[in-house]
């Protein structure tokens, strides 16, 4: 294990697969002790937590969900309470529909408004004062390039990734001189499960051909961005989102 996270008390929503496991199990290996929710796979969870006892770290799964205030709280609760507290929040849960704009509607519009973007502020609510309790802390959303790339299919999620930013904005300032830093990683086409859902995958997938940097991200890509934000190195970095992609949204 490097040591630039020792000590440090983290959650991550999202934590138990996919990109949310590549940032659970690197913040092990940096020295943190990690709370990651899960949803509904329990399976994923348990392994995740033996991948992480295997690297000599500590972990808890706590299953829960982030459509609501209520439920949102008690994650944050739940987590600070087998943690000892709380230092850093990984907004890493996301959901949403894949459609185009004229077939989507207003349920589809709150789902994925509420669980991509409301979600972090209210978890942030909660975590907040538990943080400056412990002298500051660290929070880092997860956002993608939809947030100001148009995509196919993309509109409510790269309209929910939007005002995630803003958020990290807004929050990034307000929460700065209580020693808490806010920030986003925007991230690109990763070959994950979620891309299952998406029915142009293929042509996703062929974006990676298009990166200068001649490939398509690994979850660790975005760990890794996901750690520095959290970490010292980076202390003077509030409410930007930092873009992780291969170059690919750069104009040519």
């Amino acid at each position: 294990m490097s040591g630039s996270l020792d000590g440090r008390l983290a959650l991550v929503t999202g934590g138990s697969r996919g990109i949310g496991r590549a940032i659970t199990l690197d913040l092990v290996t940096r020295g943190a002790t990690v709370a990651f929710s899960y949803l509904r796979n329990g399976d994923a969870a348990e392994e995740t937590v033996a991948r992480v006892h295997a690297l000599g770290g500590t972990a808890y799964a706590i299953k829960g969900r982030i459509d609501d205030t209520e439920r949102c709280h008690a994650l944050v609760d739940a987590a600070a309470e087998a943690l000892g507290g709380l230092d850093l929040l990984v907004s890493n849960a996301a959901s949403g529909v894949i459609r185009p704009a004229m077939e989507v509607t207003e349920k589809h519009w709150d789902w994925t408004l509420d669980t991509n973007a409301r979600a972090l502020l209210l978890l942030t609510q909660r975590a907040a004062p538990l943080m400056a309790a412990r002298g500051g802390g660290a929070i880092v959303a997860l956002s993608s390039l939809g947030s100001f790339r148009v995509l196919e299919n993309y509109t409510l999620v790269g309209v929910s990734k939007a005002a995630l930013e803003a958020c990290v904005r807004y929050l990034g300032v307000e929460l700065a001189p209580q020693g808490i830093r806010v920030n986003a990683v925007s991230g690109g086409v990763v070959n994950t499960d979620a891309l299952e859902h998406f029915p142009n995958r293929d042509a996703m997938l062929a974006m990676g051909e298009r990166t200068p940097a001649g490939r398509l991200l690994d979850p660790e890509d975005l760990a890794r961005a996901v750690a520095w934000l959290a970490g010292p190195e980076s202390s003077m970095v509030i409410g930007q989102t930092l873009i992780v992609d291969g170059g690919y949204s750069l104009p040519a």
